[in-house]
């Protein structure tokens, strides 16, 4: 008998199936700008209708939260994480999605999985005015157990030249405001899986991996509402590493980000895992959101504005002067 591709573990019927099943969906997302189709050796995306355009780009994965979703068999969610962590990214300096690109990695191809994630992606993609315009799928048997998966994702956006957010704008006496995320997102889930290990266990009336598997908000159109109507002198997106990692990455020298942690609205699934883990509160908050998602900084005058915008937001602190670049008050 002779040696072939399926025999050595790749199946390539099982990656066209794939390729099928989420074809027409993938091209719902597409606009005028996206020259060719799935299928191409590259995307092209034409860019038009701005002065000084800038591509701001990001890379993301979901983490061990796939582990979450690969023993629970729920896969929906995944592919809109993918697509928000990449995405959430460039929103923070100002950028609107344009396109992303999707790699998907595994040890055995199940069509079924694969098309599910990816259409997580799509409707993500939809959601956000972004077109999915291409992908890989890699079939790795011995690097990958079978059942395993990975995911990652690339996203490019743009935005005028002058009307980048970077953090240099900020000044004392601006406000920050908190935008709630809708749980752990796609990070701190190695913590997550030791202090949970039971997936099954219910929580709050329902299965515990439907609370940890709620897919990570998406903040494009909060933020643009915003960026359209006020001045915003910073925006960061709360990921891994929490509030003590992320806020720093857009404060200027000389200037803290001085947060009342007391006014942050914590989701009660953080709360059950500090006391069940015994993880102390600071160690908390630089691993987990803690329930922000992301904060904008803007003047003290644009505040209330910004609140009245966005229903669900609040402030939780402001910018003083000081080397330390954060300072939570608990």
């Amino acid at each position: 008998m002779s040696n072939t591709y399926k025999s050595a573990g790749v199946d390539k019927e099982e990656g066209y199936k794939t390729v099928d099943k989420i074809k027409k969906a993938v091209g719902e997302t597409h606009n005028s700008n996206v020259l060719n189709h799935l299928g191409s050796f590259g995307a092209f995306y034409e860019i038009g209708g701005y002065k000084n355009p800038v591509l701001v780009s990001g890379t993301d994965g979901v983490g061990t939260k796939l582990k979450v979703a690969l023993d629970s068999k729920k896969y929906d969610s995944i592919g809109v994480d993918c697509f928000a962590m990449c995405a959430n990214d460039i929103l923070c300096h100002g950028a609107k999605p344009l396109f992303f690109l999707d790699y998907l990695a595994c040890g055995k191809l199940d069509s079924e999985i694969a098309a599910e994630i990816v259409l997580g992606m799509v409707e993500a993609c939809k959601d956000n005015n972004c077109a999915l315009i291409g992908g890989e799928t890699a079939e790795m048997p011995g690097m990958y157990q079978p059942g395993d998966y990975d995911v990652a994702g690339f996203c490019v956006g743009i935005v005028e030249k002058d009307q980048i957010i970077d953090g240099s704008k900020i000044k004392p006496g601006n406000k920050i405001i908190a935008l709630p995320s809708s749980g752990f997102h796609s990070n701190g889930f190695s913590l997550v899986r030791k202090v949970f290990p039971n997936f099954e266990e219910e929580f709050e009336g329902k299965p515990l991996y439907e609370t940890l598997l709620v897919p990570t908000r998406l903040y494009y159109k909060d933020i643009h509402k915003v960026i359209g109507e006020v001045k915003v002198a910073g925006i960061a997106h709360i990921t891994g590493g929490g509030l003590y990692e992320n806020i720093p990455r857009i404060i200027p020298e000389g200037l803290c980000a001085s947060i009342d942690a007391s006014k942050i609205q914590i989701p009660s699934i953080m709360l059950e895992l500090e006391k069940r883990g015994g993880v102390a509160r600071e160690e908390m908050f630089g691993t987990f959101n803690m329930g922000v998602g992301m904060i904008v900084v803007v003047d003290a005058e644009h505040a209330e504005k910004v609140l009245h915008l966005l229903d669900d937001a609040y402030e939780i602190g402001e910018i003083t002067e000081g080397s330390e670049k954060i300072k939570l008050t608990f």
